[in-house]
């Protein structure tokens, strides 16, 4: 699903250049939950950045089912992006004046695909908002916002997931409902996940664990632990 080769992203600042990433390699097959981890400043959420095509590589390629992403123009990008992705946000990032069922049908309705409203309503009663359609997310807690970035990073069934600290602004509890339902949906929709995180216990509810540091892979190991 996802071929990264020797991918490096280097920024220039005050007259000299800034490695972020180090010719990064690595192969993710379709259908597996993948988290990455490391240290603030390891190069992840970059890595995040580069994978959804929201920032061109300094070298190397990016290629989903061997289409290199670095080669297509913006319209091009917005189209995989609406097609094949989903995104789930640390900070939400949902429309303040959409109520719950408008943020999700939105997502749908700009994919023009059909069935928004039913497919909508459907994700969000899996999420456990199935009474909370018509509120706005200023009335929604922050799990229950959370859990609405859930439905809208799925109701398109995208084949790949893209988590930037997912449980970030959560509280424990929160946290493992979120994880619960990544986990659940995962395994429903058959996605590909590749979940960004610095904290060790949410990395371990992944399939497998990248450890970033300095822009590198140090080590790449499937978790013996999981459980679907």
């Amino acid at each position: 699903m996802i071929e990264v080769s020797q991918l490096t992203k280097s920024l220039f600042a005050a007259g000299r250049r800034v490695d972020i990433l180090k010719g990064i390699d690595l192969s993710v097959p379709g259908g597996q939950f993948l988290a990455v981890t490391g240290a603030s400043g390891s190069g992840k959420t970059t890595f995040l950045s580069l994978l959804a095509g929201l920032d061109v590589p300094t070298a190397g390629s990016i290629k989903i089912d061997g289409q290199d992403i670095s080669r297509l123009n913006e319209d091009e990008l917005a189209a995989l992006r609406g097609q094949r992705f989903g995104f789930i946000f640390q900070n939400f990032h949902l429309i303040p004046t959409l109520t719950a069922l408008e943020n999700v049908m939105l997502s749908r309705e700009l994919n023009g695909a059909n069935e928004a409203e039913e497919r909508s309503r459907g994700i969000l009663t899996e999420v456990g908002l199935g009474d909370r359609l018509l509120h706005y997310p200023s009335q929604l807690s922050g799990g229950e916002q959370q859990r609405l970035s859930l439905a809208r990073a799925f109701v398109n069934e995208p084949d790949i997931v893209l988590a930037d600290e997912p449980t970030g602004n959560l509280d424990s509890k929160n946290s493992e409902h979120v994880l619960d339902l990544v986990s659940q949906l995962h395994q429903e929709k058959k996605a590909t996940v590749v979940m960004v995180t610095h904290e060790a216990h949410v990395a371990a509810r992944s399939q497998r664990i990248l450890f970033m540091q300095d822009g590198k892979v140090v080590e790449d190991r499937l978790n013996e632990s999981y459980k679907p």
